[in-house]
């Protein structure tokens, strides 16, 4: 018996491929935000998202927003079948020969914004650079429900451009709810305003619990920014917590003595003090205490969206102010809001020291350790970039953030499933967003180069390689594919070096 060619999970797809038109005679390219009855991407290698290897090639057929085939077309399975000449056909085509086809990324930690320290800041900046980047959702946490419903409005009508946004607006706004009822109030003020879930910080455990408890009843997921506050990962654990953000709450939760040891003068609201001293946190943990603490959050399904990239300047400052791709695409109100101001949040860096640097940079190999320890036991991780703070740019902050936790251990094809199914599975949208699959919706990308290889192709700028002894470009997301309307990245990015260069250009002159 001659080996078999195909997996019959591709017999069905090649039966149903041959019942189409053979290929027309001339293609016609995608345009630059626009959705088209019907795309072809054509000889796409896949990297579905699930954590299993590439494979391909395959034409991927989109019917308007959503994927409708992936038909093998390698000549071996079309030679077995006897149709190596039927290919799907359709008014539009991108050839995606020598790329790389991916899920939509979903930014898990994000915040639509407007203005950094109340100076404007043009809106599409950071939407076109989220497009740039291959992220095709973001979960926003904490923006103005007055004005991001409307804009999350508008992208799903196709209105305007940028990724779909689940908005989680920040329960903690004054008037602070303070009691079980106040907090019942407030969870049901924001399921009427529209509200995808609710973010928490800083708050009590008793109105956590009521929270949680009348989040569930009306559908809002929940995501904890802990701090270093009366709750921690037990309580996220005991009331249902969707996800954890960051990582304060976790290691306070494996303290032997309930607290962290702080020096006298420590307070708190002086962030240089709070972040010098959380750099030292991870160290105090009971690592059997905490490993207790990594299963209960598995068993209770409480996800961790870790966001590695957004502390990473307390380790090496020079290397966040250094930034390269800052020359070109660093928005002036962003440069002036990283600068050190006590009056602008993460903007911590007075004083900062050798001393702190090294204790951060122990602190995130205890912090890897611990991540890896809560996806060996099943935990789900999702990948988000908490930009627009500490250095942090939209979009090459994810890239960072995936870099990250290949650093901390973790394989290329598991961090892309961190950024795509795991983050769908976050949102609650796992079977709609987040992989390559026939049914689901059309938020793919296409990379100039190989993931697997080197995650650095997905930064926007993409990076540099050697062929035939030369240095050449390569990477960067060719197309982003958002509901089916299709954004070229190279287009993206120079509108983007357009915004920042006209918005320099005012700075100078004020």
């Amino acid at each position: 018996m001659p080996p078999r060619l195909f997996r019959p999970l591709h017999v069905a797809a090649l039966l149903g491929a041959l019942a189409l038109a053979a290929d027309a005679s001339a293609q016609v390219p995608a345009l630059h935000g626009k959705r088209s009855p019907r795309l072809i991407i054509r000889n796409a290698i896949i990297i579905d998202g699930m954590g299993t290897p590439a494979s391909g090639p395959y034409d991927i057929v989109i019917d308007n927003n959503r994927i409708s085939q992936i038909v093998p077309i390698s000549d071996a399975i079309q030679n077995a079948i006897g149709a190596q000449n039927r290919r799907p056909q359709g008014g539009v085509e991108i050839d995606a020969k020598g790329k790389y086809v991916l899920p939509g990324f979903i930014n898990a930690h994000a915040h639509v914004q407007d203005e950094r320290a109340g100076v404007p800041q043009e809106q599409e900046y950071e939407l076109k650079i989220w497009l740039a980047t291959g992220i095709t959702s973001v979960r926003d946490v904490g923006s103005d429900t007055r004005k991001t419903i409307p804009l999350r409005d508008r992208i799903n009508a196709g209105q305007a451009e940028g990724p779909r946004i689940f908005h989680y607006p920040m329960f903690n706004l004054p008037p602070v709810p303070n009691n079980a009822a106040e907090a019942r109030a407030r969870v049901q003020q924001y399921k009427a305003a529209g509200a995808d879930g609710i973010k928490i910080l800083g708050t009590k455990r008793d109105v956590m619990e009521a929270m949680l408890d009348e989040a569930h009843k009306v559908g809002l997921r929940v995501a904890h920014h802990a701090a270093v506050e009366e709750t921690n990962a037990w309580d996220d654990i005991k009331f249902g917590t969707t996800s954890i953000e960051h990582w304060y709450g976790l290691p306070d939760a494996a303290i032997p003595d309930g607290v962290q040891s702080f020096p006298p003068e420590f307070n708190i609201t002086d962030e240089t003090h709070r972040f010098r001293y959380a750099g030292r946190l991870w160290r105090e943990a009971d690592p059997a205490r905490l490993k207790e603490v990594l299963a209960g959050m598995v068993k209770a399904n409480v996800a961790w969206v870790p966001t590695l990239d957004i502390y990473e300047a307390s380790r090496d400052l020079q290397r966040a102010q250094t930034q390269p791709w800052f020359r070109d695409y660093l928005h002036p109100t962003l440069e002036d809001y990283f600068r050190p101001n006590p009056n602008n949040h993460g903007s911590y860096f007075i004083g900062w020291t050798s001393v702190d640097e090294a204790y951060w940079k122990e602190n995130y190999q205890i912090w890897f350790r611990a991540l890896r320890d809560f996806e060996r036991m099943g935990g789900t991780i999702a990948v988000g970039d908490d930009a627009g703070f500490i250095y942090q740019m939209y979009g090459w902050g994810f890239v960072r953030e995936m870099e990250l936790e290949q650093e901390a251990g973790f394989a290329p094809l598991k961090i892309i499933q961190h950024a795509t199914s795991n983050g769908a599975k976050v949102l609650g949208k796992e079977m709609e967003i987040g992989r390559v699959r026939q049914g689901w919706l059309a938020d793919l990308i296409i990379v100039n180069g190989n993931p697997l290889e080197n995650l650095k192709v997905l930064y926007p700028t993409g990076t540099e390689t050697v062929r035939d002894g030369n240095i050449v470009p390569t990477g960067g997301v060719e197309w982003t594919i958002r509901d089916g309307f299709t954004y070229h990245g190279p287009t993206l990015l120079r509108e983007v070096r357009e915004i920042v260069a006209k918005a320099r250009a005012r700075a100078r002159t004020q």
